[in-house]
């Protein structure tokens, strides 16, 4: 089983404290998305969870502790590092911030197990084509000796958009194929690998792989491991990825990213924030009565035959 922390809501850089808990006393409680009073207990048990996976822009308030969860576990790291400001990511940390700390982190882990994310990429009149692969070059020549790969998308223009980024532009085939060439150029003359996730377009003639975020292969040159020969349904229409058991809730990140798709809207998410004890098993307040609690399936994917950690 893999298991995502950072699908839902960003645990490390807003819950970390929770999450070590979690992991110390070995089990969470999460919600089902769609039926709120079913509750699903995760066992954190190393005989069963074959990955775990962090997503996070900002690994600072985790990184003096990280030792308790690697220590245990196979681990692998996404760091996403845009190219905005706090226009659109109101409380994330700046590039300059970004990038040491994850210097700080392929130090403590190595880099074969961090994947730089670089998305969504979106265009406004103030984040226009030019600036985008200025900064890309920028990023790309301090980060690539700290990463295994970098990955993009595109923005996908969800309704929501409509309201919570007025100023967005719609890409155009045209303005993606001179990006996708742009980051393609970029990325091979700082040795760095680029790959989409997630996407229906591909850019192999730009030296741009087409791949998912979590593979079986991308676990198996970071990690030392091999799994089974399963059939991967993926996380969702043209994913590529290996199945996920996320945790946690969506509505809860502080970060107010204006073109979040975790989020509904920024006070919710933080009204929401304002329910968290860290000391309890569901991210977000207590169990109730109505709650029904079940044991989650798990099961591991990897063959009899393991490396160490």
């Amino acid at each position: 089983m893999i298991l995502n922390t950072g699908g839902r809501t960003d645990t490390v850089q807003y819950y970390s404290e929770w999450l070590l808990n979690r992991f110390r006393e070995g089990y969470v409680l999460s919600r089902n998305p769609l039926f709120p009073n079913s509750v699903n207990r995760i066992e954190l048990d190393p005989k069963t969870i074959d990955v775990v996976v962090f997503c996070s822009k900002d690994y600072s308030p985790i990184l003096d502790r990280l030792h308790e969860i690697s220590n245990r576990f196979r681990c692998y790291y996404h760091y996403t590092i845009t190219a905005y400001g706090t226009d659109i990511e109101p409380r994330v940390p700046s590039i300059e911030q970004s990038i040491e700390t994850c210097r700080r982190l392929s130090a403590l882990v190595g880099r074969e197990r961090i994947a730089w994310r670089y998305d969504p990429v979106l265009l406004t009149e103030k984040y226009t084509i030019e600036r985008h692969l200025e900064t890309f070059d920028r990023m790309a020549a301090a980060l690539s000796p700290c990463v295994s790969r970098c990955i993009f998308s595109f923005v996908e223009m969800y309704k929501k958009l409509e309201y919570n980024m007025p100023e967005l532009h719609p890409i155009t085939t045209e303005q993606r194929m001179v990006l996708a060439e742009g980051m393609g150029a970029i990325a091979k003359r700082h040795g760095l690998y680029l790959q989409t996730c997630g996407t229906a377009e591909r850019y192999e003639q730009f030296g741009i792989h087409h791949s998912g975020c979590m593979t079986a292969q991308i676990f198996r040159d970071a990690l030392g491991i091999d799994f089974r020969r399963t059939a991967h349904k993926g996380n969702r229409a043209g994913c590529a990825c290996m199945e996920s058991r996320g945790l946690g809730d969506y509505n809860s990140c502080p970060n107010g990213c204006r073109y979040c798709y975790a989020n509904k809207d920024h006070a919710k998410a933080l009204q929401n924030y304002a329910l968290h004890d860290p000391t309890s098993p569901l991210l977000l307040g207590h169990l109730k009565p109505t709650d029904e609690v079940k044991p989650s399936r798990q099961t591991s994917l990897l063959t009899d035959e393991l490396t160490l950690l």
